[in-house]
């Protein structure tokens, strides 16, 4: 393998950073609260509190690693009025008038480059509250970017970038090549500027334009609707060195001022642990007065001997002011007037000279800590041990007096925190899930009190069941959390014992699933493998098992990229074409009655209709599903194109070639037959039958074989449905394509607020309300239409007035606006034909149709719809909908021409303000339509297993599910093709479905419980401990698992332990002892567990484990095959490596131990039986079999041992330089990775019994994982190190460069963006290009719960796609302005490193080339000497060839 590709499979799932900002509104965009009637007004509903908690709700911003996300949160009131949502999730109790809140995605990136920190620039109160906040980003080394939300685009746009870097900005850097961190921002609270600290000692100034000052222009106004962000005008660089600042830890921007005021928390001479005793407070913080205009900088107050572990600052709210300064030990108030602290254990240290601190009543530790105010005078920390903290701050007037700590709820190991409105705070995390929580302000009582003791055990943590879980992970999905099982976790601390103090409740809201940190994987079978499977259908029968989390987060990650459903039952049956189920509420009056206790949601399938070649089938879903052809009045004697519900579920309607049946129950109530109107005898209208349907109640849509429509339309009074007269004229100079109905749900239809009179309809629905509700909340139905030359209209039903155009649709554009143009002039013909021949020279982009049109808004208030179009070449175009309102009526285009509306007088009414995005499906795998394929691919389904959204049926089938208005797609590849699909609930399948395959099985199933609100579906297992390292024992499917917790231990029994060596050193330790014997530390105790898989239906289950010694770390497990030199037979043992860890007084030792498993059912202590163990010199940190033998990394040595049943015994080694972290072994050759000294390339010789180097990479590197790289005969070696990066090495002996074979050459290396922990290698699968079997990838799991993929590419291939990569940084618009080429520059961090080849291919870039305009694509691969359908061949094998799990 010469070259090879990289794709991130999955995406970061930590979150790093977040804050809090109006980004897609401003303040005064409040959402008009509801009608209130007036006997509402008098009530206590509206009271004060709903008003506050009316007023708008800022945006959630969050970065993980490079994405970016930007979240709307939605609340659910709990008010006397019915829902306004009568699908939102009704979360837990009701706390403060809400009941519920989730998070909606507003939009979403992957960034060229990761997020250091982020900052919002808030326009500040005075006359602001029109603008909208900016995002601002900073980048290593020196990059800055300034983002605002651009309503015309519904995504971020940049307004200003900042660049310090490059030989221009050398000087900032003062000599230093290697910095701790990147740069830091902080803003003013009243949004004058932002300052950015970089190379820890330049602070770059960002002055915010003021108001009626634009750098951009007059389209500002228009280009967001009216609303402006704010934007930053000028910058300047303040060097703090030359103020004496060195050392600058933290800075922050202070309330209060009429100028900027930014504190800076500096150390002017450093200190160490071992120097505390003669220097220990070296901190000061520098209050500077920021001047833009005169680019001064007076210094105002300034605080010095402040302690060396101070390491935070944080801003004090208006009125009180001030900075709060967080140190680990102590807490420490400052303004220019008065000062006042906190100790917060026994290691606070005072100042010469100063009075005794007070000291909190509880005792903790604030290193790492993250903060955020709830109230102008309580802070919450979230402390390094996951437990929440109240900080309340006691004030007389603008004076603090004192600082109160108390003890609040245990939460998720926060990395960052912040305050999301008045009412809820977000807790960030990169060690578990991050929660959304709301909180509740009271006056503590005595029943309150009592409550909160009884309460002390709850914690505001997401490790809910899985059951809840998931229900709790799709949000807009109505769900039945049952009173007792509620997630609101209630609390109220009293902060003293004064009663007028605050207390807070918290309810946990909504969680973002996490995976990270993966430090190990490994793949096993699942619970529902088919053992027979072969080729892709074989992948789907593994999942991923990886360790994730740490501490109390510690869980099991279980992900698996495509859905293998839970099968309850499965038949043969040749020549199926389709497959619906209907329901049937009886007319009756009882029976009616009866069927309003059931929602909706929950009504049971009444039959299943099955067509075949030539007949039909019909089905009863009832306990068991009985054929009952003969008994229905269904149409049986030939096949059914399409079956659905109308009239409220009361009549089934059933659609064949010539015909329409309707159905009440299994009686036919009336038949319509479809004739073809004004078609000539000659023409031959016999022909025309009926080809597709869609049905929504009371419409079908039948679109014919001669491409004519139809509507019938039904009488809901009478249950009769008659053929509509009004439909489109057909036009043989376009025919129709594809067509389908839309229906916009709910009392306030979301497409009627685009139309361009929507303010003259917004009075009369509240009149219409009080008559009757019923027909008003059907909403609206429109019809879409696709014609051959791609144009796409959408009509309103049933009068087909145009509403919403758009011209060549098939070309994708990002951006869909509506284009007024009456039907297309003969001339206008003529230039299209054209075209068409001047572009046979590259690759015809004409002969591109529609072959399936969809267009579906799944439940929810907010939810907007999804367009989904299917082209003839197996492209999907998925769109999703958005409003804006433009402030003329010039319509930009794409390519920058302008289309005036015709004539104004046609335009109105039109959904002028209607706007459609594209939206990335990125892991669908492109298939050709085949000729004469006519069954619907996308079938929609509101509740499967709790979730909503459509399958796709075809060659490759995949789920799309909307959560949090966000499409999640997951292929599913266990059956091959899927003919059709359908939902299905009755009493045995509950939320399930049926699909049929191409094999001629049809499959009743349900899904697995799994959190499909993620890019692979995940079930994470709680293990209340860090996971550390896994194993798969494939013959037993068990795991084994090392697993650490900490437990408190007398100091008594820690202490001895680290200096038992020295007895007679022991004076200061017996002090030590006899004063604190009664105190306990916390130590870390390791074991290793087995772990059994669930069965289907069952949980994970710990079946045994195997305790290790006090002080003893297990570091490495694996199932080893030894070959037994007495009895010459090969043993399966479970092999673990330790270390004592006993402080750096005592040498270094090891443990090896050996041990069988066997499964006993009745005894879990005969699980695992200890065969052998042994100590060693030197931590054992790496164990692998080689050949029978036994291979252990002990300290800096790597020995070969023997097994002859009883012991090991060494009779081979090799001196490694430092520590090894990783061993890999394929056949006879070895590949270590050194901790510090890269990697080596070791070659084991049966007949001399000796390890020989056959090459190691001479430069030093910080390993953190290595592997091998098979592609057919060539054998590469891979490593990734600190700086998260991965290189590609080659063993070449001939070669001139290897001096003589012993230097590994470099083939390749690459910025991945991510630490990356562990390779696991796994066998490519052919594709139609390369039939090749010996070909693996490897899959690369990382900290920040990434998994990415490096994959061998012939050379071909690779040189297509790299010439294709330069292309396409040109072409592909940079999101924050960051340059795809240096992201994955090789980044050395100051080290002398050569540059290696470019040979890898970024397919993070690659997957824009799909999302261009069809136009483009094939300009683009015109430029590079190939063809767009080459291209996509090269990709889709990509895709196929690592579609692993």
């Amino acid at each position: 393998m010469s070259y090879a590709a990289f794709k991130m499979v999955h995406e970061p799932t930590g979150v790093e950073n977040c804050a809090s900002g109006y980004i897609t509104h401003s303040f005064s965009d409040t959402p008009a609260p509801p009608a209130l009637s007036s006997e509402d007004m008098e009530g206590e509903w509206f009271t004060k509190k709903n008003k506050e908690l009316l007023a708008p709700i800022p945006n959630l911003v969050i970065t993980k690693a490079n994405v970016l996300e930007v979240y709307i949160v939605r609340v659910h009131e709990d008010n006397k009025r019915p829902a306004l949502d009568a699908t939102a999730p009704k979360r837990g109790s009701t706390m403060a008038g809400l009941c519920g809140a989730w998070f909606e995605l507003a939009c979403h990136y992957r960034l060229h480059e990761n997020v250091e920190s982020m900052a919002i620039l808030s326009p500040g109160h005075d006359g602001g509250r029109r603008k909208r906040d900016a995002i601002i980003l900073s980048f290593r080394d020196a990059k800055i970017s300034v983002l605002e939300f651009d309503d015309s685009i519904h995504g971020l746009r940049t307004s200003s970038l900042h660049y310090f870097e490059g030989p221009d900005w050398q000087h900032l850097k003062r000599g230093r090549e290697k910095f701790a961190r990147g740069p830091l921002v902080q803003s003013d609270p009243l949004g004058r500027c932002s300052g950015v600290l970089i190379y820890d000692s330049q602070m770059i100034i960002l002055k915010a334009a003021q108001a009626g000052y634009g750098l951009v222009g007059d389209d500002e106004a228009s280009g967001s609707g009216g609303t402006v962000s704010v934007h930053i005008e000028s910058s300047y660089i303040v060097n703090v060195h030359d103020l004496d600042m060195k050392h600058v830890k933290d800075f922050t921007f202070i309330h209060g001022y009429i100028e900027p005021v930014m504190v800076i928390l500096h150390e002017r001479e450093p200190t160490w642990a071992g120097r505390l005793a003669w220097k220990h407070h070296t901190c000061t913080i520098s209050a500077l007065s920021i001047s833009m205009t005169l680019k001064q900088h007076p210094l105002i107050w300034s605080a010095p001997k402040l302690p060396h572990d101070a390491y935070k600052l944080l801003a004090v709210p208006f009125p009180i002011g001030g900075v709060l300064v967080i140190c680990a030990n102590s807490l420490h108030y400052h303004s220019q007037s008065v000062s006042c602290a906190l100790a917060l254990n026994d290691f606070a240290m005072t100042t010469e000279g100063s009075s005794e601190m007070p000291r909190s009543n509880i005792d903790v530790e604030l290193d790492s800590a993250h903060a955020t105010w709830i109230s102008s005078d309580v802070a919450l920390f979230s402390t390094k041990t996951g437990n929440l903290l109240l900080l309340s701050l006691v004030y007389d007037g603008r004076t603090v007096q004192r600082l109160e700590l108390s003890k609040s709820k245990a939460s998720s190991l926060a990395s960052c925190i912040s305050t999301v409105g008045d009412a809820f705070f977000f807790l960030g995390s990169r060690l578990g899930d991050s929660l959304l929580v709301q909180f509740s302000c009271g006056l503590a009582s005595s029943s309150s009190i009592s409550r909160s003791v009884k309460d002390e055990a709850g914690e505001v943590e997401a490790e809910t069941p899985a059951a809840k879980r998931l229900r709790r992970a799709s949000s807009d999905i109505s769900q039945d959390v049952v009173s007792g099982e509620e997630l609101s976790l209630y609390n109220s601390t009293p902060n003293n014992s004064d009663s007028s103090q605050k207390a807070f409740s918290f309810a946990v809201r909504d969680s973002l699933v996490n995976v990270g940190p993966l430090k190990d994987f490994t793949s096993g079978l699942r619970s529902n493998a088919d053992l027979n499977a072969t080729g892709v259908a074989k992948q789907s029968n593994y999942e991923l098992v990886g360790c994730s989390g740490h501490g109390k987060n510690g869980s099991l990650c279980v992900l698996q990229q495509s859905i293998r459903p839970e099968q309850i039952t499965e038949v043969e049956l040749a020549g199926c074409k389709g497959i619906w189920t209907v329901y049937h509420k009886g007319s009756r009056s009882h029976a009616s009655e009866s069927a309003k206790l059931v929602p909706d949601e929950d009504e049971y399938h009444a039959y299943l209709i099955i067509s075949l070649q030539s007949r039909t089938m019909v089905l009863e879903t009832a306990d068991t599903l009985g054929e009952v052809t003969e008994s229905v009045d269904y149409f049986v004697d030939g096949c059914t194109i399409s079956a659905g519900n109308l009239f409220g579920r009361r009549r089934v309607v059933q659609v064949y070639a010539r015909g329409v049946r309707i159905l009440d129950g299994g009686y036919m109530t009336q038949e319509l037959c479809i004739e073809v109107p004004n078609a000539d005898a000659s023409s031959g209208s016999d022909n025309a039958v009926v080809s597709t349907v869609s049905i929504v109640d009371p419409y079908v849509l039948l679109k014919m074989t001669d491409g004519s429509i139809q509507l019938i339309v039904g009488d809901p009074a009478t249950c009769t449905v008659a053929i509509n007269s009004a439909t489109i004229s057909p036009s043989f100079a376009d025919p129709i394509a594809a067509c389908s109905l839309y229906h916009d749900k709910g009392p306030d239809p979301w497409l009627r607020k685009t139309s361009t009179d929507a303010w003259l309809s917004t009075g009369a629905a509240d009149d219409l309300e009080v008559t009757d509700g019923s027909p008003q909340d059907q909403g609206d139905i429109y019809c879409v239409i696709c014609r051959e030359s791609g144009r796409l209209d959408l009509f309103e039903v049933p009068s087909f007035r145009c509403v919403f155009s758009i011209d060549k649709f098939t070309s994708g554009k990002n951006i869909l606006v509506d284009t007024y143009l009456p039907d297309l002039p003969s001339d206008a013909q003529r230039t299209v034909k054209e075209e068409t021949s001047e572009g046979d020279k590259q690759e015809s982009g004409q002969n591109m149709k529609v072959i399936e049109i969809a267009m579906q808004k799944w439940s929810g208030q907010y939810g907007r719809p999804f367009l989904f179009g299917i082209l003839s070449d197996g492209t999907i175009l998925c769109y999703h909908a958005y409003f804006y309102e433009g402030q003329d009526n010039m319509v930009k285009m794409e390519g920058g021409s302008m289309v005036e509306n015709a004539v104004n007088s046609i335009s109105t009414s039109r959904l002028r303000n209607l706007r459609f995005t594209r939206v990335f499906l990125d892991s669908l795998t492109r298939e050709e339509a085949e000729a004469g394929a006519s069954g619907q691919r996308i079938v929609n389904f509101s509740n499967i297993g709790g979730y909503q959204g459509a399958f796709l049926a075809g060659t490759r089938p995949a789920w799309l599910m909307v959560c949090r208005e966000r499409l999640r797609l997951h292929p599913q590849l266990c059956d091959g093709p899927i003919v059709a699909f359908t939902p299905l609930h009755n009493i045995n399948c509950n939320h399930g479905f049926i699909y049929y395959t191409a094999q001629g099985f049809l499959k009743i199933c349900q899904l697995p419980s799994l959190n499909y609100d993620n890019d692979w579906p995940v079930k994470k297992i709680p293990l209340r401990g860090t996971p550390h390292q896994i194993t798969y024992f494939a013959e037993k499917n068990l795991y084994a698992l090392i697993v650490s917790f900490p437990v408190s231990r007398p100091v008594s029994q820690v202490l001895p332990s680290l200096v038992d060596q020295d007895n007679n050193h022991l004076t200061e330790g017996d002090n030590i002892i006899s004063e604190d014997a009664h105190k306990s530390y916390a130590v870390d105790e390791f074991e290793v567990r087995i772990l059994e898989p669930a069965k289907s239906g069952s949980q994970w289950e710990a079946r045994a484990s195997v305790p290790l010694q006090t002080s003893e770390n297990a570091i490495s497990v694996r199932i080893v095959t030894l070959l037994n030199t007495s009895t010459k037979e090969n043993e399966t043992l479970l092999a673990i490596g330790t270390a004592y860890v006993q402080g750096e007084d005592v040498a270094a030792r090891g443990r090896i131990i050996l041990a069988s498993i066997k499964q006993d059912s009745n005894n879990s202590d005969n699980w695992v039986n200890e065969v052998y163990s042994k100590e060693l010199k030197g931590a054992i940190s790496s164990l692998a079999s080689l050949q029978g033998h036994l291979l252990i990394a002990a300290g800096s040595k790597i020995i070969l041992h023997q097994w002859n049943g009883e012991e090991l015994n060494g009779f081979a080694f090799y001196d490694a330089p430092h520590y090894v972290v990783s061993l890999n072994i394929v056949k006879k050759f070895i590949l270590f990775g050194d901790i510090h000294k890269s990697i080596y390339f070791l070659n084991w010789k049966e007949e001399g019994a000796q390890l020989s180097l056959l090459a190691k990479d001479f430069g030093s590197l910080n390993c953190y994982a290595t592997e091998f790289l098979i592609d057919g005969t060539t054998l590469s070696l891979v490593v990734s190190d600190d700086q998260k990066n991965i290189q590609i090495f080659y063993y070449a002996p001939k070669s001139m460069e290897s001096w003589k074979g012993q230097k590994l050459l470099p083939r390749a290396e690459f910025h991945v963006g991510a630490h990356v922990s562990k390779f696991l290698r796994l066998q490519m699968l052919p594709t139609s290009l390369s039939d090749r079997t010996n070909r693996y990838a490897l899959l690369c799991g990382t900290l920040d719960g990434s998994i990415g993929c490096v994959a061998p590419l012939d050379e071909l291939t690779f040189r297509r796609l790299q010439t294709l990569q330069r292309k396409l940084v040109d072409v592909v618009p940079h999101v924050a302005g960051l340059n795809p080429r240096a992201f994955r520059r090789f980044r050395s961090n100051g080290n002398a490193h050569r540059p290696g080849p470019d040979n890898i291919v970024d397919c993070e870039l690659l997957r824009y080339y799909e999302m261009l305009p069809l136009d483009d694509q094939l300009e683009i691969a015109h430029q590079i000497g190939t063809t767009r359908s080459q291209i996509l061949i090269n990709l889709n094998d990509l895709n196929v060839g690592t579609s692993f799990l």
